[in-house]
């Protein structure tokens, strides 16, 4: 078992995970989203999707006991704890563009888009191939007459956290989410652990 990892305020990491490996994502301080995606190890074409998970969960909130699937609907890792219980899969990772067109930057971050964009990098993944991320601890409200959707501070607290299982041999990439909006205008990190199969 890995000791605790920290992912800095505002960056992201990636890594590997083997087949039946458990990851355990923290929320060190509270309130801090984490962008969470995976890749199939050995074909990288093969990716998270949030339009056939939300699909085959008849959900958009996903908690303990969902399966995750991909874009060729194989199950790609399952929840199996959760402190919190509210986790977005609607909205894209932030960018530049987020920072320039939601918030009025002119000098833009480049975001958590761009944060994996160079940590998933190291394995072949361009920044075209990052696709909606599970937002780990990002709590969007949704109404249920108009579609509106509104992106609230996290519910999660300081030491909060999700355990998700592999499924298969996994490429991850993570962040600790540079957003001001979905980390209540304060930036924290991420922490995580592995537990190996």
């Amino acid at each position: 078992m890995e000791k605790i990892q920290i992912i800095p305020p505002r960056s992201a990491i990636a890594f590997t995970l083997q087949k039946g490996d458990k990851l355990f994502v923290t929320d060190i301080e509270g309130e801090q989203v984490c962008d969470f995606v995976c890749y199939n190890f050995h074909d990288r074409q093969e990716y998270l999707s949030s339009g056939r998970t939300i699909d085959y969960s008849d959900t958009i909130f996903l908690t303990k006991g969902h399966d995750f699937y991909s874009n060729r609907s194989n199950v790609m890792f399952r929840m199996v704890e959760d402190t919190v219980g509210r986790h977005d899969f609607l909205l894209t990772p932030c960018s530049s563009d987020t920072f320039r067109i939601i918030y009025g930057h002119k000098d833009p971050h480049r975001g958590c888009h761009g944060n994996l964009s160079e940590a998933l990098g190291e394995y072949g993944i361009s920044g075209d191939a990052i696709p909606v991320c599970f937002n780990i601890f990002m709590n969007v409200a949704v109404n249920g007459d108009s579609g509106r959707i509104d992106v609230l501070p996290p519910k999660s607290k300081a030491g909060d956290y999700v355990v998700l299982e592999s499924n298969m041999d996994l490429v991850v990439g993570m962040t600790a989410c540079s957003a001001g909006k979905s980390n209540n205008y304060a930036f924290k990190p991420i922490g995580y652990r592995i537990e190996n199969k």
